[in-house]
């Protein structure tokens, strides 16, 4: 059974014995989900992450650039996370998109992807958070993504103005939503916490602090 609390922009997903319900779907389905959400598939399809490719845990992370509870998750509880298990190699994190706080929102996605074609993703992703203003106050319009994308030392502008004006990522943003409406988040931030082989999804709503994370990494570390 699935319980949903809904306060405010917070949605806390609570599944019984640690594990995601798949008693609707087939077990050909409940597999070929997992296979999709294994580590080595969302690298493979381009999903931006950091971490060692090895690393046994994964934080699949929908978030949306003008959303301030993601903002709020990136500045107090990401560094957390990457101190105490991405540099240690045993957490990888990877970012899905999920536009969907204002009409501004899908431009910064599609600009942040084209930064990930050049391995300049989370130089961007930084950059965006650090300066995120009012949604649609037009920070994120596509002049000013364009300037920011000329703050990152090395990347090539020509590439990625051409990148982000033929809104090449469209499909691949579109996918990544529609992952997260496949798990029913419709919220931002929302994570899901898995085994790198995508089994075992454990999904947690909202930007809960660092405690909150932890509790869900070192159960599963310990084979719980």
């Amino acid at each position: 059974m699935l319980f949903i609390i809904s306060m405010a922009s917070l949605i806390l997903y609570s599944v019984p014995n640690s594990s995601f319900n798949y008693n609707d779907t087939s077990a050909q389905k409940s597999n070929e989900q997992i296979k999709n959400l294994s580590l080595h598939h969302l690298i493979k399809n381009g999903s931006p992450f950091q971490g060692n490719v090895s690393a046994p845990i994964t934080i699949i992370d929908f978030s949306d650039f003008q959303c301030y509870l993601c903002n709020r998750y990136v500045k107090n509880t990401e560094p957390l996370i990457n101190q105490s298990y991405i540099q240690t190699g045993k957490v990888a994190l990877v970012f899905k998109h999920v536009p969907n706080r204002g009409l501004d929102s899908m431009d910064a996605a599609l600009a942040a992807q084209c930064t990930n074609e050049q391995g300049k993703f989370w130089q961007f992703h930084n950059l965006l958070y650090s300066n995120q203003k009012l949604i649609d106050s037009g920070w994120v319009s596509k002049e000013n993504l364009k300037n920011f994308a000329l703050q990152i030392p090395g990347l090539d502008s020509q590439q990625f103005d051409s990148c982000f004006d033929s809104e090449k990522y469209k499909s691949f943003v579109q996918k990544d939503t529609d992952l997260a409406l496949s798990f029913g988040f419709m919220e931002t931030p929302s994570f899901i916490i898995e085994n790198s082989n995508g089994s075992n999804p454990e999904m947690l709503a909202g930007a809960h602090p660092f405690e909150s994370f932890k509790a869900v990494i070192d159960k599963k570390i310990s084979g719980g």
